[in-house]
């Protein structure tokens, strides 16, 4: 008995090596998923929890994009009856000074045998010896609180041939061939949507979740939530479905991204005071003519055309936008210019000739979508005097003329054609045909004969008030 190890006569058993101890504690990891889930990318919240960016990426990798369960905002703290870190710190520091454990228990006002229980089951036994520090502790004593519960579809087969049959069936020809589609390599990151995708079922997890209850109406076995399924697909360690499956989703997502960050990605040129609530009343009821409303209309090879509508008149000006030497050859510069022709640069120069062809009496205002093309704004305004403000998420209606005008667009450009091919003489005829078609909302004017009386009540109301 007297040559076994310290270890040993701790009546502690003997275990595969855990491996090294995490370098945060479970508070850091909270606070983690905090920044997270306040917008912040897992770089800038791993430096603000203090670990190093590979760390923080790895925590966002391997929990799909949300936070774990038990880190959560909405999850409960640890009960007051465990040990925190703060009296393991305690802890190892009396025992490091020759106290007994009576007298740690004394001290931090627990029962000599939490203490006794504590130094034998969490102390490092490296060498043989009962060596005892806080962190190491800590991390024995959460890795031994764990309770991984098995998934739902590992459990239950039946189940899981069902869900990853909706996910990823093949797609089936109505004489029942199946069609394979495009090959698609995974390759562990979204696929970009433009970029070939695979064919499948591609049924939601909703959609799956709703479905087991007409199914299997009887058999409570046979259901499943749509979380559960979006768990098993992004969280690494649940070895339930396969991740690659997570390409069949519609978004093609390899990790799920938390709304707060979703929510203001690529708006930062969109300060308060430019949004459309800021727009001045007079622009709402189309009394006075000025305030324009503009949009890019898309066509095939990443081609453009740039339209501006007066809502008053209805007037319509199109902007050439052709593309940039080196489009589609050789390497694209890293951080070059929009080679494809509508870039913020390019655009906020093709409005700036074309808005500057016209009196300043009908140069008030411009209203745009929240497009990366327009983060030029403020050189806009300085150019040309227009006062730019930005629609709402998702909210075409607010800029109702210019939508509806760029649907008799499709009529000269339609969709799926090149629409650089069209030159800058092109566009000023079209442009011209749409200002001379007359128009039931101005009483059968055109909008060039509407413009004109605008602009000669303008400059009538001028002369009287000089």
């Amino acid at each position: 008995m007297a040559g076994r190890r310290r270890s040993d006569r701790a009546l502690r058993a003997k275990s595969s090596s855990p491996g090294c101890p995490g370098v945060a504690r479970r508070e850091d990891r909270r606070r983690f998923w905090a920044l997270i889930a306040a917008g912040q990318s897992s770089w800038d919240a791993a430096i603000g929890v203090g670990v190093s960016e590979a760390v923080g990426s790895r925590w966002f990798r391997e929990a799909g994009g949300m936070p774990p369960s038990t880190l959560g905002r909405s999850s409960k703290p640890p009960s007051g009856r465990y040990l925190s870190f703060a009296e393991r710190e305690e802890i190892a520091l009396w025992r490091a000074q020759g106290h007994g454990v009576r007298d740690v228990a004394r001290r931090l006002g627990r029962a000599a045998s939490t203490i006794s229980r504590e130094l034998r089951r969490n102390a490092a036994t490296r060498n043989g010896e009962l060596e005892y520090r806080a962190t190491t502790a800590q991390w024995h004593a959460e890795r031994a609180a764990r309770r991984p519960k098995p998934a739902k579809l590992v459990t239950r087969p039946a189940l899981r041939a069902y869900v990853q049959d909706r996910l990823a069936g093949a797609v089936v020809a109505p004489d029942g061939v199946g069609v394979a589609g495009p090959a698609v390599p995974w390759k562990g990151r979204r696929h970009g949507p433009r970029q070939p995708r695979r064919w499948a079922k591609a049924w939601s997890p909703q959609q799956i979740s709703r479905r087991l209850r007409l199914d299997y109406p009887d058999d409570r076995a046979m259901r499943i939530s749509h979380e559960a399924i979006y768990q098993s697909l992004y969280v690494q360690g649940r070895g339930a479905l396969r991740r690659e499956l997570t390409a069949c989703l519609r978004t093609g997502r390899a990790l799920r991204v938390p709304r707060a960050r979703s929510g203001g990605r690529g708006k930062s040129h969109v300060a308060p005071e430019v949004k459309i609530s800021e727009r001045p009343a007079e622009a709402d009821d189309r009394a006075v003519p000025g305030h324009w409303e503009g949009d890019l209309i898309l066509g095939l090879g990443s081609s453009a055309i740039g339209t501006l509508v007066e809502p008053t008149t209805r007037f319509t000006m199109l902007l050439h936008l052709p593309r940039m030497p080196g489009h589609g050859g050789g390497v694209r510069a890293k951080n070059g210019p929009a080679l494809a022709g509508h870039g913020a640069e390019a655009v906020r120069d093709a409005i700036t000739r074309t808005i500057t062809t016209l009196p300043e009496a009908v140069r008030r205002s411009l209203t745009w979508d929240q497009g990366a093309e327009m983060t030029e704004h403020l050189r806009l305004r300085i150019d040309t005097g227009l006062h730019v403000y930005f629609c709402d998420p998702h909210s075409p209606w607010q800029r109702g003329t210019n939508e509806n005008t760029n649907g008799l667009l499709r009529q000269y450009f339609p969709k799926g054609t090149d629409l650089a091919a069209h030159s800058a003489g092109d566009l000023a005829a079209v442009a011209a045909a749409l200002n001379a078609r007359p128009r039931k909302t101005l009483n059968w004017l055109t909008p060039a004969e509407a413009l004109d009386a605008a602009l000669r009540s303008a400059q009538t109301g001028v002369a009287t008030t000089s």
